[in-house]
C-alpha cells in the first residue's frame, strides 16, 4: 500500500503525528502557517521548540504552501488549535481535491458558535466528505518518541476510519475505530476543561481524595453533556471519554492541568499561559462547554466553577468552596 498523509499544524501534537506516521512508513507532508517555523524545521529535521531530540526521517518532508500540502495527497490530518480549525479548512478548500478526505486530531469546540468540529467539516466541504476525529490519551512527546500508545478514530463512516486507522496503526500506536463521532468529540474537549479544575485543586494543595473526586464527578458531566448531544455513554468509558480524562488530570505533560496548577497557586492567566507558552484549549473549551450547559439545561457544576474562575474572576479556592458547599444528595 502506497501510503501518504498531509498534516496541517507544526505544532508539538502536529510533529509528533508527522514523526510516527513517518515512522510507521508514510510519506509525510507536514505543513505550518510561519514560513520562519518551518524552515527551521527543514535545516534543523527537529521541531526543537516543542520536540527536541526527535529527529525527522527522510520520509517526512514540511512546508509553509498550503497549495502544495493540498497536492501532496487527498487525506489531511488537521492539528490546529481549535480556534484556527475554521480558518484552515476555509483555506484548505481553495486548493483541495474533489477527494479530499479530512481528519483531525484537534480538541475543542468551534469558537463561534460552540459547534462540533465535525460539523464544521460538514459546513466548509460538505456531508459527504469523509470525516474522523483522532483522539484518545496520548501526549505528543510520547507518541514521538515511539512509546506505546492507544487512540480512537471516530467517523460515522466506517470505511474511512478504517483507512486511517490502517495508515496509522502499529505495533508502538495502536488505532481502534469508534461510529460515535459526537461522543468521541465532547470527550476530547470537556476533559482538558476537567484537566484545569484538577490542576487548581492541586495548586491549592489539596490531596489526591480531592483529585480522584474531580475526575469522577468531571467524568460525570462529560456524559451528561455527550449523551445530550447524542453521543453514546458507553463511549465515555473507553479512551476518548475516561482515558484521555485521567492523563490530563493525572500528568504534568498537560498543558491544561499544569495552567490551573499556576492559577490555584495564585497566577493570573496570562502569567500562566505566557509561563506555558502554547495553546491551553481547556480555558477557550471551559466558556464553550459552560454555554452549551445553560444552552441545554445540563447540570455541570465543574464547568461552572472553572469557567468563573477563567472569566468572572472568581478566586479558585472560592470556587472550590462552592463545589463543596452543594446540596447533598444521592450519587446516582
Amino acid at each position: 500500500m502506497n501510503k501518504k498523509i498531509t498534516i496541517l499544524g507544526a505544532g508539538s501534537w502536529g510533529t509528533a503525528l508527522a514523526i510516527m506516521a513517518a515512522r510507521n512508513g508514510c510519506q509525510t507532508l507536514l505543513w505550518g502557517h510561519n514560513p520562519e517555523h518551518i524552515a527551521t524545521l527543514a535545516q534543523d529535521r527537529e521541531n526543537k521548540r516543542y520536540l527536541p531530540g526527535l529527529l525527522f526521517s527522510e520520509n517526512l518532508a514540511v512546508t509553509s504552501d498550503l497549495a502544495d500540502a493540498a497536492a501532496f495527497c487527498n487525506l489531511i490530518l488537521v492539528s490546529v488549535p481549535s480556534r484556527a480549525f475554521k480558518d484552515t479548512l476555509m483555506k484548505l478548500k481553495t486548493y483541495a481535491t474533489d477527494d479530499v478526505q479530512i481528519a483531525w486530531a484537534t480538541k475543542g469546540f468551534n469558537p463561534a458558535d460552540g459547534s462540533l468540529l465535525h460539523e464544521v467539516v460538514a459546513d466548509v466541504f460538505s456531508p459527504q466528505t469523509p470525516a474522523a476525529f483522532l483522539s484518545g490519551p496520548s501526549f505528543a512527546k510520547e507518541v514521538a518518541a515511539g512509546l506505546p500508545t492507544a487512540v480512537t478514530i471516530a467517523s460515522s463512516q466506517s470505511d474511512f476510519a478504517n483507512h486511517l486507522a490502517n495508515i496509522l496503526h502499529s505495533e508502538r500506536f495502536r488505532t481502534y475505530t469508534n461510529s460515535d463521532l459526537i461522543g468521541v468529540e465532547v470527550g476530547g474537549a470537556v476533559k482538558n476543561v476537567m484537566a484545569i479544575a484538577a490542576g487548581i485543586a492541586d495548586g491549592l494543595g489539596f490531596g489526591a481524595n480531592t483529585r480522584a473526586a474531580l475526575i469522577t464527578r468531571g467524568l460525570t458531566e462529560i456524559i451528561r453533556l455527550g449523551v445530550k448531544l447524542g453521543g453514546k455513554q458507553e463511549t465515555f468509558m473507553g479512551l476518548a471519554g475516561l482515558g484521555d480524562l485521567l492523563l490530563t488530570c493525572t500528568d504534568n505533560q498537560s498543558r491544561n492541568r499544569r495552567f490551573g496548577l499556576a492559577l490555584g497557586q495564585g497566577k493570573d492567566k496570562a502569567t500562566a499561559t505566557q509561563e506555558i507558552g502554547q495553546e491551553i484549549e481547556g480555558a477557550l473549551a471551559a466558556k464553550e462547554t459552560f454555554l452549551l450547559a445553560k444552552k441545554y439545561g445540563v447540570e455541570m457544576p465543574i464547568t461552572e466553577q472553572t469557567y468563573k474562575v477563567l472569566y468572572e474572576g472568581l478566586a479558585p479556592l472560592t470556587a472550590v468552596q462552592n463545589l463543596l458547599a452543594r446540596e447533598q444528595k444521592a450519587e446516582l
